[in-house]
């Protein structure tokens, strides 16, 4: 279930790569942390956003012209522990305010590490919180990264554009959450088509008086027709990635709220290419005293239909003590207009994208 501290806020804030200036080596970034120990110059190309967008924007094409050629040099920001251990394999490893002659479009970036320390590989989503002296959050930014190798570690970095008017300084970064999911399970709503050739993802969902909705949505990017009837099947797991048990998972949202749009029987689905499908997560975080523990469950383990490949998303469930979930059958989603075609093409299991180098 999305959250603020999973959620850009409406400022003006964008993502970057750190290859989109340049490639960089792992020698490249060991000199520019001993640069920014030993106070000398900071080299401006791999820390500013070539394809840097604001809040709401659409990075242009990969392989696209950079757009902005940074002429300055940023000031480096001192970070409480920047040699201390990461947050769940994710270090922030430097923060810099840009200057308004840099040419960078940013106003402040942090560079961070992602080590993925399990046995497979893994796309990580992480939650950083631009901080101003006070404590105070100025912006919370999402990064995503995808499909880094099981004993690697890869750099990238994060910027944010200050509000207009009297936004307060950005005098520090924290990492607020590192999601990760097996990287042949990861969800997309965008990119190759996968080899199943069906995208299936959750949206950042809606919450209101203790009842939570998230969209399941299925997109037919392959060739041939791909059909569907009755529900998705669910697995909840912990932050370990373990099954949570005692969660009754109820076919239909009705008895969790007849306002979700989930409720009906399912119908038989052929979705052609291009076409799209949709199901409704809903339930209730309710809490009664006596009832046990709490149960959270941030990631969902979906299959569209018996037999198809597994896809994990992170719709952040937290049941409170109510034990029950309620999924709706999927239903042909008629405002889908996108031509998402093409021929599925697998997603190497251990595969580091070239944006993201790794040493």
């Amino acid at each position: 279930m999305s959250t603020a501290s999973r959620t850009v806020p409406a400022a003006l804030a964008g993502v970057l790569l750190l290859a989109a200036c340049g490639s960089q080596s792992a020698s490249q970034g060991d000199d520019a942390t001993w640069a920014r120990d030993a106070g000398a110059p900071v080299s401006a190309a791999p820390l500013c956003p070539s394809d840097y967008s604001q809040y709401g924007g659409t990075p242009p094409p990969a392989g696209a012209q950079a757009s902005v050629t940074p002429s300055g040099s940023p000031t480096p920001l001192p970070l409480p522990s920047p040699d201390g251990p990461g947050e769940n394999g994710v270090k922030v490893t430097g923060l810099y305010a840009w200057g308004s002659e840099s040419g960078c479009a940013a106003d402040y970036s942090a560079e961070f590490e992602v080590t993925n320390s399990g046995r497979k590989a893994a796309t990580y989503t992480v939650t950083f919180g631009f901080r101003a002296a006070s404590g105070a959050a100025v912006d919370n930014v999402e990064q995503t990264v995808e499909a880094v190798g099981p004993g690697r570690t890869v750099k990238g970095a994060v910027a944010v554009t200050e509000t207009a008017g009297h936004a307060p300084e950005v005098s520090g970064v924290e990492v607020i959450k590192v999601r990760s999911v097996p990287a042949d399970q990861a969800p997309s709503a965008s990119g190759p088509c996968p080899a199943s050739g069906v995208r299936v993802y959750a949206d950042e969902g809606d919450a209101a008086m203790g009842l939570r909705v998230v969209g399941l949505h299925l997109v037919n990017c392959g060739t041939e027709s791909y059909e569907l009837n009755g529900y998705p099947e669910l697995e909840l797991l912990d932050e370990d990635h373990d099954s949570v048990d005692g969660v009754r998972i109820l076919k239909g949202t009705d008895r969790i709220s007849t306002a979700t749009g989930g409720g009906g029987s399912p119908q038989p689905l052929v979705l052609r290419p291009g076409e799209a499908a949709q199901s409704t997560l809903a339930w209730r975080n309710t809490t009664e005293a006596g009832a046990g523990a709490p149960v959270n469950a941030p990631y969902v383990r979906v299959r569209a239909k018996p037999g198809a490949a597994p896809v994990m998303v992170e719709p952040e469930l937290d049941l409170g003590t109510t034990g029950q979930l309620g999924v709706g059958p999927w239903k042909k989603d008629e405002t889908h207009r996108g031509a998402d075609t093409g021929r599925p093409m697998p997603l190497p299991p251990s595969t580091v994208p070239p944006t993201f180098p790794s040493p």
